[in-house]
């Protein structure tokens, strides 16, 4: 069973819009059709892991609906802190599974949170949300993936750790009752990270490039590509052992340039 997360694509109203010295919807385009060459065989599920329109609009998630339903593929999609969550909910609502939701694959379960807090850079979950995570947990011990897009731990940059998740503690306390398996996926960052979050036993975290541009990595890329887009695949497999793989490949072609997080 396996899940393609690509992540960050920032999508604009207009189709030809430019945002950071790049056009979104052709990165998200061309990114799309480079991961399903490098995994093969289509994957299980496409996981978008928020701020999948910059401009939060009605436009931007149309654009979106076109380029994901087209893949014939299950979605999941997470609201990030450039996204309107009323609004992904009404263009994509019949098409994606969108967070706050519980999936079941094979033995697995995937648990997709929004981290979404209007006016904040930063995440956050909430009590009722926390709340409600734990009953999942508790409820049936199953291997888990958790998907979030706000990282819920320092990753080591001034600047995101200063706009992570604000109650990524809470997150890492509840995940810690959990007595099977759990991984957490999470965007936001614009780059491979991985980390651990503090438990008996830890739990793996792994971060996402984004498909439009790269910003400054904390850590060395696998691929030493850090900064082209990419995604990463992982393949959950049914006696609860797993496994993942970075993808990355070149951007499609127009203005490329360095940019800085802002």
């Amino acid at each position: 069973m396996r899940v393609l997360q690509l992540s960050d694509p920032h999508l604009l109203r207009q189709q030809q819009g430019r945002y950071r010295g790049r056009t979104p919807f052709k990165q998200l385009r061309h990114s799309l059709l480079q991961a399903f060459d490098a995994v093969g065989a289509p994957p299980d599920l496409l996981l978008i892991s928020g701020d999948l329109c910059q401009d939060e609009s009605w436009g931007g998630y149309v654009h979106l609906r076109t380029l994901l339903t087209a893949t014939g593929l299950p979605l999941a999609l997470l609201p990030g802190n450039h996204d309107h969550p009323l609004l992904l909910q009404a263009v994509l609502g019949c098409q994606a599974v969108l967070a706050p939701a519980e999936l079941r694959m094979g033995p697995w379960r995937l648990l997709l949170l929004s981290s979404h807090r209007c006016g904040d850079t930063g995440g956050w979950l909430g009590a009722p949300q926390l709340a409600w995570l734990r009953q999942c947990l508790l409820r049936r011990q199953a291997p888990t993936l958790v998907m979030v897009h706000h990282p819920p731990l320092p990753i080591g940059s001034p600047l995101f750790d200063a706009i992570g998740l604000r109650d990524g503690a809470q997150l890492a306390g509840v995940l810690a009752e959990a007595s099977a398996p759990v991984i957490v996926l999470c965007g936001h960052v614009h780059q491979h990270w991985q980390g651990l979050l503090a438990g008996e036993p830890a739990i793996p975290v792994l971060a996402c490039p984004s498909t439009l541009c790269a910003f400054e990595a904390v850590q060395p890329c696998p691929l030493g590509r850090p900064l082209d887009p990419g995604g990463r695949l992982l393949e959950l497999h049914r006696d609860g052992n797993w496994s993942h793989r970075l993808l990355r490949w070149s951007p499609c072609p127009e203005t490329a340039a360095t940019h800085s997080a802002t």
